[in-house]
């Protein structure tokens, strides 16, 4: 999958200039989609990303005993062999080159390069396959210090990245913030005290964008409640055979929403109670996309349109589209969206599951024969790009299934 976008300078291309950005003399794509049958992969490719992105900045905690969470390709002999993993981003205008290969068990190898000049670099290598010390395993260009601290520090259960993060070194925070705060691999898990913060710096844009989803809800109210809670906690010091149980006091904080609507703007709804469940999903939605977009983070969504009627779908990709450089990767059954006048043809990917069971992704961009002025959704239902289930529903087949 490529972000970047592809060389058109057609009418309708340049129509479309809302839905690219440029990075120094690069065109990049603010949204793709990934259309395709039922288990033709498109999950898998969303599970993929959300792995490599996990490992990150999760495999710093990781111990002996870890078995990494993530299914290889079972035929053909390749559940035993390495699985592995690139991804080219951009961080702080700085654009990054990160791989690596690892069995279900352990890590065999990891590469950082960048571009600080327009011109690859490394940043580091590491090749567990080698026999020997770390210092045959690794080798590093001029960016990490004390780089060989952060390798006899890291086991091969842990990416050298996570463990160079943890010891402080300024690459590996980097890289470590882009994907633990930039790329974000689902909308936000809400609590109390993050729903108010987004939501008070947002609340015109909140109320704003339901009016616009056709809500008739004119205003939102928030109301705080720091709660204190007691908690029993046993404590067991080192020099008592005995442990003991102490009361501790603490504050949890607890908001609730009220909701005001057109027909009578004095009357106060509780959000939680009284709205739609369909409401409800689009305010949480809005607080996340918010800000993906005001702070130009990356958002990875599987099947966008789950509960979410298709007009608000199409919301939300003008959403992306009107911002200056968030990104939306998503997967969805949405033929409505598949309009060359809404979208470009590199925006639009296909997953197809081939006949020896593994998946390909592949552009619309990639057929050099579909014109721009062509109906997407009709050819992609006839067939045309391969990824639509076959199905025989033949009078026959189903009173057959039926009944035997």
């Amino acid at each position: 999958m490529d972000l970047t976008a592809g060389n058109s300078q057609s009418k309708r291309v340049q129509d479309l200039s809302q839905n690219v950005f440029p990075f120094k003399d690069t065109t990049v794509l603010k949204t793709v989609a990934l259309y395709g049958a039922n288990a033709s992969g498109k999950s898998s490719i969303i599970k993929a990303i959300r792995f490599c992105c996990k490992m990150v900045f999760e495999s710093h905690k990781h111990n002996e005993n870890t078995t990494y969470n993530f299914q290889p390709f079972k035929f053909e002999g390749y559940k035993n062999k390495p699985s592995s993993f690139l991804i080219r981003f951009v961080s702080n205008n700085v654009e990054y080159e990160y791989s690596f290969s690892l069995t279900q068990k352990e890590i065999l190898t990891e590469e950082l390069y960048y571009y600080p000049n327009n011109r690859r670099a490394k940043i580091f290598t590491r090749d567990e396959t080698i026999k020997g010390t770390k210092s045959d395993k690794y080798s590093f260009g001029t960016s990490i210090k004390r780089p060989l601290d952060v390798a006899e520090n890291t086991s091969n259960k842990t990416l050298y990245i996570s463990r160079a993060s943890q010891m402080d070194r300024e690459i590996g925070k980097e890289i470590f913030n882009f994907f633990n705060e930039k790329f974000l691999l689902q909308y936000y898990d809400f609590n109390a005290i993050s729903i108010e913060a987004l939501f008070v710096s947002n609340k015109p844009a909140i109320l704003e964008a339901l009016q616009i989803a056709d809500s008739d809800i004119v205003d939102i109210r928030i109301k705080r409640q720091d709660i204190p809670v007691r908690n029993l906690e046993l404590k067991v010091p080192s020099t008592l055979t005995e442990s003991t149980a102490i009361w501790t006091d603490a504050i949890q904080t607890a908001i609730q929403l009220f909701t005001y609507h057109k027909a009578a703007p004095e009357v106060a709804f509780d959000f939680d109670m009284e709205e739609s469940g369909g409401t409800k999903n689009l305010f949480f939605i809005l607080l996340s996309l918010l800000d993906v977009v005001k702070n130009n983070k990356i958002l990875l969504i599987d099947e966008i349109e789950a509960s979410l009627h298709t007009s608000i779908v199409e919301f939300i990709i003008k959403m992306f589209h009107a911002g200056d450089s968030a990104q939306l990767i998503y997967s969805t059954h949405n033929t409505n969206l598949l309009n060359l006048n809404k979208v470009r043809k590199d925006q639009i990917y296909f997953v197809n599951k081939k006949t020896d069971a593994s998946t390909e992704l592949y552009s619309l961009f990639d057929f050099k024969d579909f014109r721009d002025n062509m109906d997407v959704e009709k050819a992609y239902l006839q067939g045309r790009f391969d990824a639509i289930p076959v199905i025989d529903d033949s009078e026959v087949n189903l009173k057959s299934m039926l009944h035997g």
